[in-house]
């Protein structure tokens, strides 16, 4: 399974089912966080060393929190791997899943209006729209 986070209040709801999945069926979980791509990446002059640092400040703190999420299912038994990842959220989540061969997507949804998605997009509708394997969209509100 590959659980994608982004450490929003939706990030321990949807660890929550991805650790009830993942010991149902005694399944395999990767964590991932996808990271904007660093500004030279993107066309963009990356500013000041100031700002270099704070990406790359950033870019540490996410790594840490994402390992924490792995070793947290590690704990409770499940075989978990952290991975961090840099670029457009949804095609980076398809591409992991596509190279790790997961047999299946969790993510979270914020429950943000149609008028957000018109103008912004959706990052897990992009999945749900390509992706080749089941896609399970776990709601902020879950009531449990």
């Amino acid at each position: 399974m590959l659980v994608a986070v982004d450490f929003s209040e939706t990030t321990d709801v949807v660890m929550k089912e991805a650790e009830k999945l993942a010991l149902a069926l005694a399944g395999r979980v990767w964590v991932l966080h996808v990271a904007p791509p660093d500004p030279d990446f993107i066309g963009y002059d990356p500013g000041p060393q100031a700002e270099r640092d704070y990406i790359a400040r950033q870019r540490h703190r996410e790594h840490c929190e994402v390992q924490d999420l792995a070793r947290q299912l590690k704990e409770k038994g499940i075989q978990a791997t952290a991975v961090l990842a840099q670029g457009d959220t949804a095609a980076v989540i398809l591409e992991q899943a596509d190279q790790l061969e997961a047999d299946m997507i969790i993510l979270g949804t914020h429950g943000h209006g149609a008028v957000y998605h018109l103008i912004a997009g959706s990052v897990s509708k992009g999945v749900i729209k390509r992706a080749v394997c089941p896609v399970y969209v776990v709601p902020s509100r879950v009531n449990r």
